[in-house]
């Protein structure tokens, strides 16, 4: 019993958010027809963004082996699920009891701290979790120790990140309805410092003036599928027909295929912004149930995609510069002494999009840019320093992705070899 409720329901972080809007809609006395419409849609919406996810993620699967294949580069691509999964045979006890005590902490703090946030970002909740077992075990700290400081920790983590990046928050929803709970969010911080010092805010991505001939691209979706099919066909020029024609197609012609992998991204992105309408429509006002009774004046933290309909332009602007700085730094971490970090493309979508959105709402079109560029250097030297030091607990093949697991993981190690404890 105690595996199927840390497993299948605080591990699914559908079922988890329902959970959430159910106690909500409950506390609030709503009628027996809205508690099950609310909680439903709830779920519904976060799987509905979960399959989008998984039909955007196989397209950049397809992409990322051509890429591989035509500039032949042998590294580390980041994934914080191949890490989490490769951890749990050594790691999996103190990783759920960490996330299953974290959690309670998330809820105390909000309710007896000024950090009023409820994280609701499960599988980030899970990798925050693994990480933190893991680098306090290479610091040298097991048992119950671990857990405790493990628990503390992660629910911290769960208040002051969403706590940080707040306000830029309040400024792309005109509103304070939601914050994010998404550990990125040290890459979005530094993506909206970075617009602010250097953009300017009065010309926004969303600004961007198209003759009247291309006015189709003012549609987010053709302008995603128009973005994607250069981006896979001028890779497949390269990758080369029989690789794709004999290794990923089937046999259908490299240039069709490339092309439909395109739109499938799109349709993916398309999935996930429907899913995000649909979930902030009914977690926002069931969520109104548990921060009046349990902790007052708080916010549901929700995942990144959130924030995606908000500057749909600069979503695609930080997605394409947020990679080109993973380009650039493949090439430049050798030459510090570090293992090559090939630019995943999922990390570089999701928090590249989202620090495009951040960028831009502090310092317009050049904000976007110039943000995503950094928060894509971040995310390629941080997770190659974490890769050194997880290095000794086996996990050379992979490493954690997102901008603050980095964080997070280097100052824990660092602060226990400071200490003499690792």
């Amino acid at each position: 019993m105690l595996d199927i409720i840390m497993k299948d329901i605080l591990g699914t972080p559908s079922i988890l958010v329902g959970l959430f809007a159910l106690v909500g809609l409950l506390l609030q006395k709503k009628s027996s027809a809205d508690i099950v419409s609310g909680t439903l849609k709830t779920v519904m919406g976060f799987i509905i963004i979960g399959a989008g996810a998984g039909v955007l993620i196989a397209a950049l699967d397809i992409f990322g082996q051509m890429f591989n294949h035509a500039f032949n580069v042998d590294g580390v691509i980041p994934n914080n699920e191949a890490i989490v999964a490769a951890a749990q045979s050594n790691f999996g006890t103190s990783t759920a009891l960490i996330m299953v005590f974290g959690m309670i902490v998330n809820i105390l703090l909000a309710r007896f701290t000024p950090f009023k946030y409820i994280f609701l970002t499960g599988h980030h909740t899970l990798f925050m979790a693994c990480l933190i077992a893991v680098a306090l075990s290479v610091g040298g700290l097991q048992g119950i120790g671990q857990i405790v400081i493990g628990s503390v920790l992660l629910g911290l983590c769960m208040v002051l990140f969403p706590a940080l990046i707040q306000p830029y928050v309040r400024q792309i929803t005109g509103s304070d309805d939601f914050a994010i709970g998404h550990f990125g969010s040290i890459g979005y911080f530094v993506s909206a410092t970075v617009g602010k010092w250097f953009g300017n805010k009065e010309k926004t991505t969303e600004q961007l003036k198209v003759p009247k001939s291309l006015g189709f691209l003012r549609d987010t979706s053709v302008a995603v599928s128009l973005t994607m099919t250069i981006f896979f066909v001028v890779v497949a020029l390269f990758a080369g027909q029989n690789y794709i024609e004999t290794e990923l197609s089937g046999g259908s012609n490299f240039i069709v295929f490339s092309f439909i992998q395109a739109i499938t991204f799109a349709a993916g992105v398309y999935i996930i912004l429907a899913g995000v309408r649909m979930l902030i429509a009914e977690i926002v006002p069931a969520f109104k149930g548990i921060a009046d009774k349990i902790a007052p004046n708080t916010k549901p933290a929700l995942d990144c995609p959130t924030i995606f309909p908000f500057a749909p332009n600069a979503v695609i602007i930080g997605f394409l510069f947020s990679f080109l700085a993973g380009l650039l730094s493949m090439f430049i971490l050798p030459l510090v002494g570090l293992k090559v970090i090939v630019p995943g493309l999922v990390p570089h979508f999701f928090t590249g999009a989202a620090a495009g959105v951040f960028g831009n709402v502090t310092g317009g079109r050049r904000g976007a840019m110039l943000g995503s560029f950094a928060n894509g250097v971040i995310i390629s030297f941080l997770p190659a320093v974490l890769l050194a030091l997880l290095g000794d607990v086996g996990f050379k093949g992979t490493t954690f992705g997102d901008s603050d697991f980095g964080v997070v993981g280097t100052l824990i190690i660092g602060i226990m070899k400071l200490l003499g404890l690792a």
